[in-house]
């Protein structure tokens, strides 16, 4: 193939078993089961076993797979003195990208990387570390949250699930409501895989090379951290705080449309209806406005703004994406806005190492090739020719 298709689109990368997106009937199913029945239905730690090995668990194996996440909730205090000294100014996806590549130099193991048969060391080796890294993703993000402010971080708990454990780390020791832990969890379990993104992509690529897991995931946490790709939720939050009020959603976007400005948490290259993720995280909004008896400013906002797309860009295929709910469902829960991708890369987490197991299973390096579009051959000149 010698066709230059921009950004590979429409370009197949791999097989996969893990994950399947309809974008034209909106339909995301995580190993064959629809996210939605997952989001309303399952639990981050189910849905994580799922995606990581390919079956809903058995009431023991859940158990099992749960009671390891909580074992290994905390982390070396090394990794601990490596965050202190970052500056707590800098972004949380920096400070998350530089501890996750650290791990790996404190929690060393010397097993091939690569599956060759069921069972095997290799195979042991990549449910460890995928267990381990899942685990600590969530600690770190809160651990940051804490040290940034000047405090200690809270000590993880293993009597509450990952995300009422994330939430009680996070908001320095207050135990979340079972509303909120809900709402959370769900949110874990939308934002856990979805098919060949850049940052699964790069997780792949990196994989392929056959590098350790903590090499893995950094590479897919510099991916995420784009505005592009995780980073959009903090930007809709911005877009909505600069809207004001929901009276000026329609004037402030046909404004953005005459410049042909971005609208934030709006369209997506795979979606030609309304994201089944976004329509999860509006219900679980308004299920959180109704328990609250209100609903906050910026959710009306939100709600406007997509009433005034509906007339101007539904028609071209463009409606919310689930960057445009998630930012305002974690607001809504006291979470900082630069923590918003934070939180993604958490539940990302899960099918990036899906994806890694998959690609270890049956590996070929990455090598595309490319269109060559540079000078013909030439004849090099000493620099006084010049």
């Amino acid at each position: 193939m010698t066709d230059y298709q921009p950004g590979l689109e429409g370009v197949p990368a791999t097989k996969s078993t893990i994950s399947y997106l309809d974008g034209k009937r909106g339909i995301l199913t995580y190993r064959g089961y629809r996210i939605v029945d997952l989001a309303e239905h399952s639990s981050f730690e189910e849905t994580a076993y799922l995606l990581l090995d390919g079956e809903l668990p058995t009431a023991e194996q859940l158990s099992v797979f749960d009671g390891q996440l909580r074992e290994h909730r905390t982390v070396k205090y090394n990794v601990r003195d490596i965050m202190r000294a970052l500056p707590v100014t800098g972004h949380p996806m920096e400070m998350l990208q530089t501890a996750v590549a650290s791990l790996g130099m404190f929690y060393p193991n010397n097993v091939p990387v690569q599956i060759r048969s069921p069972g095997d060391e290799s195979e042991r080796y990549v449910h460890g570390q995928s267990v381990r890294i899942l685990a600590r993703m969530a600690t770190l993000v809160a651990m940051w949250q804490q040290m940034r402010l000047g405090n200690d971080p809270v000590r993880a708990r293993t009597d509450l699930s990952y995300a009422a454990n994330f939430l009680y780390m996070f908001s320095n020791g207050i135990e979340p409501d079972p509303l909120t832990a809900r709402i959370m969890d769900a949110c874990l379990v939308l934002h856990a895989e979805h098919t060949i993104n850049a940052s699964t992509f790069a997780a792949m690529v990196t994989g392929s090379t056959l590098a350790m897991p903590s090499y893995v995931i950094a590479a897919a946490i510099g991916t995420l951290a784009g505005p592009l790709h995780g980073g959009a939720n903090e930007h809709v939050i911005q877009m909505l705080e600069e809207i004001g009020k929901p009276e000026n959603a329609r004037a402030w976007l046909d404004k953005k449309l005459a410049t042909k400005e971005v609208i934030w948490g709006m369209g997506h290259r795979e979606y030609k209806v309304k994201d089944p993720r976004a329509i999860q995280l509006q219900k679980m909004m308004m299920e959180l406005a109704a328990a609250r008896g209100t609903a906050s400013p910026i959710f009306e906002t939100a709600i406007a703004l997509e009433e005034a797309c509906e007339e101007t860009l539904a028609p071209k295929g463009v409606y919310p994406n689930i960057d445009y709910y998630s930012g305002i469902l974690y607001r809504e829960m006291g979470i900082p806005t630069d923590q918003f991708t934070s939180i993604f890369a958490i539940a990302r987490t899960a099918g990036w190492l899906a994806h890694w197991r998959e690609q270890v299973s049956e590996n070929r390096i990455f090598r595309p090739t490319q269109v060559y579009a540079g000078e013909e051959m030439r004849e090099y000149q000493s620099i006084g020719e010049r």
